[in-house]
């Protein structure tokens, strides 16, 4: 991938079409309303990674209802972030939401820092979700690349189907060349370009017909390559560790004491793979074994 743009995408002619297209289509999500305030936002982008929307507004509204602050958060057990965060995956965010939340309680006052440099200093914080809150919710400029955003990208500035595996030193190089200088504007053209990868430029079936700069989009005036990169990864579920470890998580969110080995036995057969996936929660923090061949979410 280029750092440069396309002769075709002066980056000033792709802000006003797709902040305009995005004014006129955004989705009315809780976290982007003024009164979800920062720790909101942080909490939409915790929940939001490698997880869709619709599963994740149901668990953010109660989540936001419980802990309506970070000191709220962190006054609590992070077994109970693990049980709350129910079945949206990855439940090691959970934790490290719980974290973050204790070290803005501790560092800040209970104020999520707007500052991007003490946001990055946060536990469990990179880059993406630095710049994310940093933007969305103090409307900073800061280049934003979530995979909606990088696709869009690629497609329209360099004129390849599909960015990288991994996000690129040339992919951050393009995404602050093509920044608007002023802040505001900049905040929402993250926005904007991140709801046009979810809604139009989507990565099967993208919808030109409705995209605001498809006319300058380099890949549909190139005729649409097709990927020549390495392959993109798929991602597997059925009868994986993963499988196992939210069974495994399932029996202990449901139950308020703590639950004896036989209890998680009786989840999946193979003991091998049933004891590995375990151990793998025990050692990411997110099951205590205690000294009785008894097992709960960690209370510390």
């Amino acid at each position: 991938m280029t750092a440069t743009t396309s002769t075709h995408t002066p980056p000033a002619s792709l802000h006003d079409p797709v902040i305009g297209w995005f004014e006129q289509h955004a989705r009315d999500l809780p976290w982007r309303r003024p009164e979800a305030g920062a720790w909101g936002v942080m909490v939409s982008e915790f929940m939001l990674q490698q997880t869709p929307v619709n599963r994740v507004l149901p668990v953010y509204e109660q989540w936001l209802a419980r802990w309506p602050r970070p000191a709220d958060l962190a006054a609590d057990a992070p077994g109970e972030a693990v049980r709350a965060w129910g079945r949206l995956g990855y439940p090691r965010r959970a934790l490290r939401l719980h974290g973050a939340a204790q070290a803005i309680t501790e560092r800040h006052g209970g104020d999520v820092p707007s500052e991007h440099g003490q946001l990055l200093a946060l536990p469990g914080i990179g880059e993406y979700t630095a710049a994310a809150v940093a933007s969305f919710a103090y409307g900073q400029r800061h280049a934003v690349l979530d995979t909606n955003v990088r696709r869009v990208f690629a497609r329209a500035a360099s004129g390849i189907q599909y960015p990288p595996n991994a996000t690129t030193a040339a992919e951050r190089k393009l995404a602050r060349a093509l920044l608007p200088e002023e802040e505001e504007r900049a905040a929402h053209w993250a926005a904007a370009t991140m709801e046009l990868g979810a809604l139009v430029c989507t990565a099967k079936n993208e919808d030109c017909t409705r995209c605001p700069i498809s006319g300058q989009c380099a890949w549909r005036l190139a005729g649409k390559p097709a990927h020549q990169g390495p392959a993109r990864r798929g991602q597997t579920y059925a009868g994986t560790d993963r499988q196992v470890r939210g069974r495994l998580l399932s029996v202990l969110r449901e139950s308020v004491v703590p639950v004896p080995q036989s209890a998680l036995d009786a989840v999946w057969e193979e003991p091998v793979q049933r004891a590995r996936a375990l151990d793998g929660l025990v050692a990411d923090g997110l099951v205590e074994p205690l000294a009785n061949g008894r097992y709960r979410l960690p209370l510390t």
